[in-house]
């Protein structure tokens, strides 16, 4: 039976999982190349891990700018709307192979927000 997502080792399985997904998948894999050829990849799932902690309960871990983070990557590899579809994709079948309730829902619909504002940001959101 599910449950819903409860503490912040919750939010790590489901980054862990979700970035198993975009690490094999050969269009978002690029995005990703430099954090793991660094060896940064588990201090980057704990900085994600932080920011989501930080949206579903509501605490102060995260000290970034997520979307200056995802403005400048785009600078030199450019996002396109089916990075964002494959993105929600990915996260959304993560969140729901294990959990569900109010927080997995939040969860979601968050990341679905976030994703908005960037393509706006990104000037990508009515591109095909």
């Amino acid at each position: 039976m599910k449950k819903d997502i409860n503490s912040r080792k919750d939010i790590k399985l489901i980054i862990s999982k979700f970035y198993d997904k975009l690490l094999v998948d050969e269009k978002m894999n690029p995005f990703f190349e430099e954090i793991v050829t660094q060896n940064q990849l588990e201090h980057h799932l704990e900085i994600i891990s932080d920011f989501w902690n930080d949206i579903i309960f509501d605490t102060m871990s995260y000290q970034s700018n997520v979307m200056q983070k995802h403005l400048h990557k785009n600078s030199f590899l450019n996002f396109t709307k089916e990075h964002f579809t494959i993105w929600i994709s990915y996260f959304f079948d993560t969140i729901d192979t294990s959990f569900i309730g109010e927080n997995s829902e939040m969860m979601k619909s968050r990341a679905q927000s976030i994703a908005t504002v960037m393509q706006l940001k990104m000037n990508i959101y009515n591109n095909s």
